[in-house]
């Protein structure tokens, strides 16, 4: 008599890509509408609400940038370590707690709480959100992180008159800081929604988040592009931060984020077409026409808005190429189980150099037209170098 041994069950089944993608955008434009309906708002409330100096501001304002990129390297390997679905869900408990302190917070010691803890929830949003885009199907990859990015830009249009038509009811900030901390709630539950993954083995211990961050640096070929493309953050941000400090005003700056953005998301199902994001070219393409936006920006005085408007379309079509290029790059090269650790690195060379060319570029503003020109030119020179300087991985 022959005995057979019973057939393994099989497998749980993982969630499946749709779910996955469906999810993160939902989160992303939860997110997005609530931080950038607050955001818009917060140096005036800070201002005329609560009363701060605009050095307060800027030391508030300035903490949370800093501790959010600081974070990114070793959250990045903490996201393959917890996994990127309870990352989410923590990172999102972080900003709604951060949001509801922000609409509550009267002194000093609450709002740099409040900044310390809305920074902590981003370092950990982006590296969770990106890691579950980067485990789905390649095929999908490009089309999910498309609809990821446009939905980003479509918060930032439609965030500012949210916050607006709140304060426009006449109870102040505090509603605002309200919905905003609402959304992050909501987000969160969406997190909790995904199935956990079956194939736990993969996933490193939490005793190896140093290890995950060695391997990346141990990786030259990948740290070389890191490195290479760390002015892209400067490049994306600082636009918005030149437009007024060159004399334009909030009608013209308002104008030119909302061509940047929507700009920027319509590129998007050409990026995602036949996973053209991974191609070198792209990249390139982003990072020229960003050269060509802050060349275009330089020689203005804050009365040509013909100009400004090419110049927000160049960006616009940067920011559309670039993170995309960038993403798909990143994830096509880095083991699936060490996307978040990869991730982080690059996440923080670009926060880093952003961070130190804005306190650089900030003072030279400060010295006049002269040097402000030259400022913008530097900037675009620096896309030059990264268009014609990087290479793989």
């Amino acid at each position: 008599m022959t005995i057979t041994a019973p057939a393994p069950a099989p497998p749980a089944a993982a969630p499946s890509d749709r779910r996955v993608i469906v999810t993160v955008v939902a989160c992303q434009l939860a997110g997005c509408l609530g931080y950038f309906a607050v955001m818009s708002h917060l140096v005036a409330h800070l201002r005329h609400d609560v009363g701060l100096l605009a050095g307060t501001i800027g030391l508030i304002l300035g903490i949370r940038v800093g501790v959010q990129f600081a974070l990114l390297l070793p959250v990045g390997a903490l996201t393959d370590a917890i996994g990127a679905r309870r990352t989410g869900m923590i990172a999102c408990a972080i900003r709604a707690v951060g949001f509801a302190l922000l609409g509550t917070a009267d002194d000093i010691t609450a709002l740099l709480c409040a900044a310390v803890a809305i920074a902590a929830g981003g370092a950990l949003s982006n590296p969770s959100a990106q890691s579950l885009l980067a485990s789905v199907h390649p095929d999908r990859r490009s089309g999910g992180f498309g609809a990821y990015v446009a939905t980003q830009h479509i918060g930032t249009i439609a965030g500012p008159p949210v916050g607006l038509g709140l304060l426009a009811l006449g109870h102040g900030f505090t509603p605002v800081a309200v919905m905003a901390a609402t959304l992050w709630a909501l987000a969160g539950v969406l997190y909790l929604s995904l199935p956990r993954r079956a194939a736990k083995a993969t996933t490193p211990r939490f005793k190896d988040i140093f290890t995950g961050i060695r391997a990346v640096f141990r990786d030259r070929r990948f740290v070389l592009f890191a490195l290479m493309t760390a002015p892209t953050t400067l490049l994306a941000n600082h636009i918005m931060t030149a437009v007024p400090l060159l004399g334009f005003g909030s009608a013209a700056a308002t104008v030119c984020l909302c061509v940047l953005a929507a700009v920027a998301a319509s590129a998007q199902p050409f990026v995602a077409s036949n996973r053209r994001g991974e191609r070198p070219w792209v990249l390139r393409l982003g990072l020229l026409c960003a050269a060509g936006a802050f060349f275009v920006l330089a020689p203005l005085d804050g009365t040509q808005t013909g100009p400004l408007m090419v110049a927000a379309v160049l960006n616009g079509v940067a920011n559309g190429l670039i993170q995309p290029s960038i993403f798909q790059r990143a994830a096509r090269h880095a083991p699936t189980e060490r996307f978040g650790s990869y991730y982080g690195v690059l996440a923080f060379c670009a926060g880093m150099f952003s961070s130190a060319g804005d306190l650089l570029l900030g003072r030279l503003y400060d010295l006049g037209p002269t040097t402000t020109t030259a400022a913008l030119l530097g900037v675009g020179a620096f896309a030059l170098i990264s268009a014609f300087g990087t290479r793989g991985p």
